[in-house]
């Protein structure tokens, strides 16, 4: 489906079955359609993203669990930190992650270090000539030079790319501050069915 991404299959906690990808009026009824679909055969807990916030999803049992919005930051910024953490590239290791994740060139993590201790960190997925950011975890006071930091580090491992993702709340005014530019609103869907 081009207006839809569908996974029929149990997914990792956290991620939706479903994401839409277009708006228009007519691909509307064909997602809600989709998500029926998958009633019918999906158990447990699962979710939906409503990329462009356009679907009610409230009368087939669904319930809000999140409300963001859409940012870029498509200027690319000078290749230095702010923060005063030391960062380093995530590697497989431990059993917290599989080696697997970090065998695909397009995906990159990084954790910040205040005096030993991991402090801060995020996430960063290259496709379709953007960079995805994501999972980026900072204290409140430091978020948005935690996030400046962070686009430094995407400017280097992907130069030139714009960087894309969605946030809200503290989060979303910590990204506004390290130059992102907030856009249209988003919504994620979860039900949870025995």
């Amino acid at each position: 489906m081009v207006h839809t991404w569908v996974n029929a299959e149990p997914v990792p906690r956290f991620y939706p079955n479903v994401v839409t990808l277009t708006p228009g009026t007519a691909d509307i009824e064909e997602q809600r359609q989709a998500v029926r679909i998958l009633q019918s055969h999906l158990p447990g807990r699962w979710a939906v993203k409503d990329s462009f916030k356009t679907l009610d999803l409230a009368r087939l049992g669904f319930d809000v669990l999140l409300e963001a919005n859409w940012m870029i930051r498509k200027v690319q910024p000078k290749a230095e930190t702010v923060s005063g953490l030391s960062w380093e590239r995530g590697q497989p290791g431990g059993g917290s992650f599989p080696a697997s994740l970090f065998s695909d060139e397009n995906f990159v993590m990084f954790s910040g270090r205040r005096d030993g201790t991991v402090v801060a960190g995020g996430t960063l997925y290259c496709s379709d000539g953007v960079v995805g950011i994501s999972n980026v975890v900072a204290d409140v006071d430091e978020a948005p030079a935690v996030w400046r930091d962070l686009t430094s580090l995407a400017a280097t491992a992907f130069p030139g790319l714009a960087l894309v993702g969605y946030e809200s709340s503290d989060e979303l005014m910590a990204a506004r501050n390290a130059d992102f530019e907030v856009g249209d609103p988003l919504r994620v869907w979860v039900i949870a069915r025995e």
